[in-house]
């Protein structure tokens, strides 16, 4: 399982991941991104474009399947169960509803070892203990090179917390998820 967390710059950086998986690629992705409460699904539609692979935004209950982008709708918190997501509507946690942190502990509670948490550039420190949470349960951690973000305030937060395994420009990232997911199995069950 693959959770990506971004914030201000986000889109630009997601398109160039999501631009570098092919259509074969065999983990689920879970993209959060801080967006208005009232976005609409113009955010899949323009991932869409540039992948190869499904993208689609959560629907409750909705089961996880491999090779399958999945965002996280706006205005809720998504968490990830053993075999499906669920949302739900819970106070805003870091100033935002989904929060990063809330997806990337949930992931790894869930499948522990076998995720791999991106933090991307962002403008405030959602991501930090979601990433913390990660690591303590034997997950990777990669992070967008601070440098080359739009806005580095995000991935620096996160790299005061953690040691990250892979700090990349986000132009990498891709190639690294695949060199990545040749060791992983799709959904751990």
């Amino acid at each position: 399982m693959i959770v990506i967390g971004a914030s201000l710059g986000g889109m630009k950086a997601l398109r160039w991941i999501i631009t570098a998986l092919p259509s074969s690629f065999p983990l689920p992705i879970v993209a959060i991104l801080h967006r208005h409460k009232e976005s609409d699904e113009a955010l899949v539609e323009l991932l869409q474009v540039d992948a190869r692979l499904p993208v689609s935004e959560v629907i409750d209950k909705e089961p996880i399947q491999p090779g399958h982008m999945y965002v996280a709708p706006a205005d809720y918190h998504l968490f990830i169960e053993r075999e499906y997501f669920s949302l739900s509507t819970d106070e805003l946690v870091q100033y935002a509803r989904p929060s990063i942190d809330v997806v990337f502990e949930s992931a790894a509670d869930t499948f522990g070892e076998n995720v791999i948490g991106i933090i991307l550039t962002g403008a405030n420190q959602d991501g930090s203990k979601g990433a913390m949470r990660i690591k303590d349960r034997g997950g990777l951690i990669i992070v967008q090179d601070p440098e080359s973000a739009e806005c580095p305030i995000m991935p620096a937060a996160v790299l005061q917390c953690v040691h990250a395994d892979y700090i990349r420009p986000v132009e990498e990232i891709g190639q690294l998820l695949l060199r990545l997911a040749v060791n992983r199995t799709s959904i751990p069950r």
